[in-house]
């Protein structure tokens, strides 16, 4: 938006508002100022919170692509970056299991295989981590 005051915080929320069918309990948001006092037109009985980590869903959802993007210090274009994303979204989970769930020497198993797999299908000899 060309404007981040609280007419156009309004028009922001109205516009959240039009698809839903109920009345939402909890509004968060950032800390911009607009937003205080849009939410008490538009919404007076909605609890609001202000805070910067309330919302981690929408910020986590696309953090590794933000990681990736730093790792190679900014991408060039909008192109080059959708090249990118396009191959890496594809091989990144094959080369990250969800250690979490696995214990120690079943990771070290797993990637053993991912890796004969990654070696198979590239014909480069790479060593698993942690072996």
């Amino acid at each position: 938006q060309s404007r981040r005051n609280a007419v156009a915080a309004k028009k922001f929320f109205r516009r959240l508002l039009k698809g839903l069918r109920y009345v939402p309990r909890v509004l968060v948001t950032d800390k911009l100022a607009s937003y205080g006092p849009a939410h008490r037109v538009v919404m007076p009985s909605v609890e609001h919170r202000q805070s910067k980590y309330l919302n981690n869903r929408a910020e986590n959802s696309h953090q590794p692509t933000r990681q990736r993007e730093r790792a190679m210090k900014r991408f060039t274009s909008p192109r080059h970056a959708q090249r990118f994303l396009s191959a890496f979204s594809r091989i990144s989970p094959h080369l990250r299991p969800r250690r979490h769930l696995l214990s120690a020497t079943g990771w070290r198993h797993e990637m053993a295989d991912r890796f004969t797999v990654w070696n198979q299908i590239t014909g480069v000899t790479t060593v698993a981590a942690g072996t």
